[in-house]
């Protein structure tokens, strides 16, 4: 769409014709004066043999007139409107994709899955909701990367999440260096929305950093941090028959809640898969996705283009007239000196 800025400005599109027509004309007056031997090429009343290149120069001044007015209107390009979030909160997600998270114990549209793949499916529409706010993914076994930075592209975390896999940074469990990683993140956003949802199946075994310790750390930092703790009721193995053989669970609940309790957060336990997709609403509730934004255009300007022409024009006229001015000019010194 293109609109202009100053529309108004049109009106003056005529004044040419009412400055030749109704002010007149000043008096002779003898003594020196600017003597211009081509104006008369531009009236378009010549009765000479060139009157009608004349009129041409007339309509082509006219023309560049209207041009230079269309310019100081400021016509510009108006794209369609761009909403763009001005606040909302600053999600980390960290993910446990240590060995034991390949476990069976968990029910997706009626078939088994191991914890990772129910992760994924209800993580991945929590992801979807959290419209105009930033989410960033870690993952973390043995070590805890940084997979996906803070981002307003819900699309590209999700689909991050989707592709890790079970062991890609280790077998066992640094929840520690994971709260580490996420408060290096997240400090310099601001405070009330820094958040942190970690969510894992075991105990902390391994990393530099107790998990416990990082909590304060991240306490001090304003960052307040959700845990999810999966399994813990039905784990177990599948046997070759199918069925479920129990076996004892390494969930650190107390940890865990520790960890909530001393940044302000809460714990959750998600023994199947209706529950942590309980947990996600929750979680939605008590952290509202800020839904302010700001409405933009994308705008370019093209003053330039109709001031480009008016320029050419000009420049034109010039080249045509200037040269027949100085052959008239010189035509009549010859004729006075002939006298």
């Amino acid at each position: 769409m293109i609109s202009l800025a100053w529309p108004w400005l049109l009106l003056l599109l005529p004044l040419p014709w009412l400055v030749r027509r109704y002010l007149r004309a000043a008096a002779p007056r003898t003594g020196k004066a600017l003597r211009l031997p081509f104006l008369a090429e531009l009236s378009p009343g010549r009765a000479h043999a060139g009157a009608a290149y004349g009129r041409r120069g007339y309509r082509l001044a006219w023309l560049a007139w209207a041009l230079l007015l269309l310019a100081a209107a400021q016509p510009r390009w108006l794209g369609e409107p761009v909403r763009l979030p001005v606040a909302g909160r600053d999600l980390m997600l960290a993910v446990d994709v240590s060995g034991s998270m390949e476990q069976q114990d968990y029910r997706l549209n009626g078939r088994p899955v191991n914890r990772l793949d129910m992760v994924k499916a209800v993580a991945g529409e929590f992801i979807e909701r959290r419209e105009g706010d930033r989410l960033g993914l870690i993952l973390f076994g043995s070590r805890a990367y940084l997979q996906t930075p803070l981002t307003y592209d819900r699309a590209t975390v999700r689909a991050m999440l989707d592709e890790a896999v079970i062991g890609l940074a280790g077998r066992d469990t640094a929840i520690g260096d994971a709260i580490a990683v996420a408060i290096k993140r997240l400090k310099e956003q601001a405070q009330e929305h820094r958040v942190l949802i970690l969510l894992t199946d075991g105990a902390n075994t391994v990393g530099n950093i107790a998990p416990v310790d990082a909590a304060r750390i991240a306490a001090r930092a304003g960052v307040r941090i959700y845990t999810i703790g999966i399994g813990g009721a039905q784990a177990g193995r599948r046997t070759p028959f199918g069925m479920l053989a129990p076996r004892g669970s390494d969930l650190d609940p107390v940890t865990l809640q520790a960890i909530a309790v001393e940044t302000g957060g809460r714990y959750f336990q998600a023994t199947d898969t209706a529950e942590l997709a309980r947990v996600y609403e929750e979680l939605d509730s008590l952290e509202p996705s800020v839904r302010e934004s700001l409405s933009l255009r994308p705008m370019r300007a093209l003053f330039i283009w109709p001031a480009a022409a008016a320029l050419l024009i000009s420049v034109g006229l010039a080249a045509v007239r200037l040269p027949r001015a100085r052959r008239r000019a010189a035509g009549a010194e010859v004729g006075k000196d002939a006298v």
